[in-house]
């Protein structure tokens, strides 16, 4: 009968984790699908790449930072529910409304405002995702199916969104018809939250006293080795200002690259998540070393075969952003203080996000291959860290064998 118990409660777990996949999908079919023409649609409203380099890195400061008041509330107040909600409305009301802006100013507080909508979900939704996590395998698994519906609805709206301007040539239209798909995410919310009211309650049984006050020191210098890594990582809109104005690539052509580096990182988060799993950090300096080729391949190269090998390996990037590096945190911490876990880290990696965006825009305004040395260095500085987090975890397992 254990036996049994445990098989339903891991499917439960499954469908829990497929439920906040299916509605991460339109969530990002819809502001991924706006993502993927900012760098030229602001670029139309005469903004320059400095501009567009700390509009986004601003969004992804607020869109961090924020985290931290979002997570410390979730762990205070144990309402997952009620904070993701509300962050949903605010995303998702945000990306129509750019259907209705004509200045670079007025866009970018929507802008600003979607990323602060996503703020506030984050933390309580990864929240609710780990407490499924050990049911069906590991955190590296769940995050990785969550982050493969985040990055396919990332694909598919660029796409829907690529077809509109193709077709029509009218950017505001298409971020009117990204409001059906923000409408269906909201549905789905809603009957997630119906069918799972208390998704923590998933989590094998660990008492919530078992929390300390302080965050080990490996969370610490792993939050530096992160955030190496997003100071380094160009943003899609700065990238896609370049191919614009450099005429790499078709208009038209932008989002169609931006879908297919979704395409990549949704479909290596599966096999990505499995091998953390397994084999821990010597997974994320490989594919460190890997995603800071993304660099010199958008940037100094006008051929279009280098620009789509580029975008995918930025895409494969950023599921390593979306997936690994939010998994690695969860067991570092007692289930007690996770909300807040995510929030600091979050924040203090959206910090980082932040300046590496303004910076490698106004080295950019300065030179393209001064800007492509940073991102490459920047990440590239982040391995010694995680080769530092893989001798600490060998020291530690020697000395538990020992004491065994």
């Amino acid at each position: 009968m254990k036996g049994i118990g445990a098989s339903l409660a891991a499917q439960r777990a499954m469908h829990f984790v497929l439920l906040i996949g299916i509605l991460s999908f339109f969530a990002d079919f819809t502001y991924e699908g706006a993502r993927a023409v900012l760098g030229p649609w602001l670029a139309s409203m005469d903004a320059s790449a400095t501009v567009i380099g700390v509009i986004v890195g601003f969004g992804e400061l607020l869109g961090y930072g924020l985290r931290v008041v979002s997570g410390k509330l979730a762990d205070a107040s144990r309402q997952f529910w009620p904070i993701t909600i509300v962050g949903y409305v605010v995303q998702m009301s945000s990306v129509p409304l750019l259907a209705l802006v004509h200045s670079w100013q007025a866009a970018a507080v929507l802008i600003v405002l979607e990323r602060t909508g996503k703020a506030i979900r984050n933390p309580p939704r990864d929240v609710m995702l780990a407490s499924a996590a050990k049911r069906i395998g590991g955190y590296g698994w769940a995050f990785g199916i969550h982050e493969a519906f985040d990055q396919f609805g990332a694909m598919v709206g660029p796409l829907v969104v690529a077809a509109v301007i193709a077709v029509h040539g009218n950017y505001r239209l298409a971020f009117a018809l990204l409001a059906i798909p923000a409408i269906i995410n909201l549905c789905f919310v809603a009957l997630a939250r119906i069918s799972f009211p208390h998704p923590q309650d998933l989590e094998q049984s660990e008492a919530l006293a078992a929390s300390v006050d302080r965050y080990p020191v490996e969370y610490w210098v792993y939050l530096t080795g992160a955030g190496l890594v997003a100071a380094g990582f160009a943003d899609y809109p700065l990238i896609a200002y370049h191919w614009s104005v450099h005429h790499v690539i078709p208009a038209d052509w932008v989002p169609l690259l931006y879908a297919i580096a979704m395409a990549v990182s949704g479909g290596a988060s599966l096999l990505l998540g499995r091998l953390f799993d397994r084999y821990g950090f010597p997974v994320l300096i490989a594919l460190t070393v890997a995603a800071a080729a993304f660099a010199p391949l958008v940037f100094l190269s006008g051929r279009v075969e280098y620009a789509v090998l580029g975008a995918a390996l930025w895409g494969m990037g950023m599921g390593v952003h979306e997936s690994i590096i939010p998994a690695a945190v969860a067991p570092m911490v007692s289930r007690a203080r996770r909300a807040s876990a995510f929030g600091i880290f979050t924040a203090a990696y959206g910090i980082f996000w932040f300046v590496g965006s303004a910076l490698i825009g106004w080295i950019y305004d300065r030179s393209i291959t001064s800007a492509v040395l940073f991102c490459v260095i920047s990440q590239l500085m982040a391995l010694p860290v995680f080769a530092w987090l893989i001798q600490r975890k060998a020291v530690q397992q020697d000395s538990r064998a020992v004491d065994g």
